[in-house]
C-alpha cells in the first residue's frame, strides 16, 4: 500500500505543470460541483472526490507516460482479491443475468444492506435476447464460446470485473469489486454468465 501511494504521488508530481495551468478552471469547476452536490442518505459527497489514479488519467487525457502507467497498472493488479475458495467458476449464470440487467443501488434512498446491480448492459451487449444495450464497451455476446473456457480466461474475466484498471489503467469501466459495488458472490455469478457453456451468452 505504501509503495502504491508513493507511485501515485510521483505520478501526480510529473503532471504538476499541466495541473497548474488548468488550476483556475479546475478550482472553479470543483467549487460549482460542491455547490450543487449535497450528501443525502448513503449518497455522500466523497463520490465527487478525484482520487490520485483518476487524476493521472484525467490530466493526461487517458495517456499517462508509459513508465507511470505500467507501474500504476501493476499496483492495481496486485490489489485484486481473487476468489476466497480459489475457484472462478461455480456461480449461477441466471443470477448473473439479473445482476447485469440491474442498475439498482447506491442511490440516496437505497439501504446500505441492499445489493447493488452491475448495470452491465449500459455498456455491453451480453445476452442474445436483450436488444437495449450500450456500445461504450465491447460486445460480450458468445464471450466464452469465442475465447475458450480455460482457467486463464476465467481469471482474466474475474480480474476485469474486480478492477478493470488492472489491465487498462484508464479504462472507463467501473472497478466493481475494488470499489465494493459488487460482492464476491455477485462477481462469481457474472463470471458464470460469461463463461458457463450453458449460459445463453454462449449457448444461443
Amino acid at each position: 500500500m505504501k509503495t502504491q501511494k508513493t507511485t501515485l504521488l510521483c505520478a501526480v508530481s510529473l503532471l504538476a505543470a499541466g495541473i497548474a495551468q488548468a488550476g483556475d478552471y479546475r478550482s472553479q469547476a470543483i467549487a460549482l460541483i460542491k455547490q450543487d452536490f449535497h450528501p443525502r442518505g448513503i449518497a455522500t459527497t466523497d463520490r465527487i472526490h478525484e482520487e490520485g489514479l483518476q487524476a493521472v488519467c484525467n490530466r493526461t487525457s487517458d495517456k499517462p507516460p508509459a513508465a507511470v502507467a505500467e507501474r500504476l497498472q501493476k499496483d492495481q493488479f496486485d490489489a485484486i482479491k481473487w476468489p476466497s475458495d480459489g475457484k472462478f467458476m461455480g456461480g449461477d449464470w441466471k443470477k448473473g443475468e439479473k445482476i447485469a440487467q440491474s442498475g439498482q443501488g447506491m442511490a440516496w434512498n437505497n439501504k446500505p444492506s441492499q445489493e447493488n446491480g452491475g448495470s452491465c448492459y449500459n455498456c455491453h451487449q451480453i445476452g442474445p435476447k436483450e436488444t437495449s444495450f450500450g456500445t461504450l464497451g465491447p460486445s460480450l455476446y458468445q464471450f466464452g464460446k469465442l475465447r475458450g473456457y480455460g482457467e486463464d480466461i476465467q481469471k482474466y474475466v474475474w480480474g476485469k470485473i474486480w478492477n478493470a484498471k488492472a489491465t487498462n489503467l484508464c479504462s472507463q469501466m467501473p472497478r466493481m469489486g475494488h470499489s465494493g459495488t459488487l460482492t464476491e458472490k455477485q462477481i462469481k455469478d457474472l463470471v458464470a454468465l460469461l463463461m458457463d457453456p450453458n449460459s445463453p451468452v454462449n449457448k444461443e
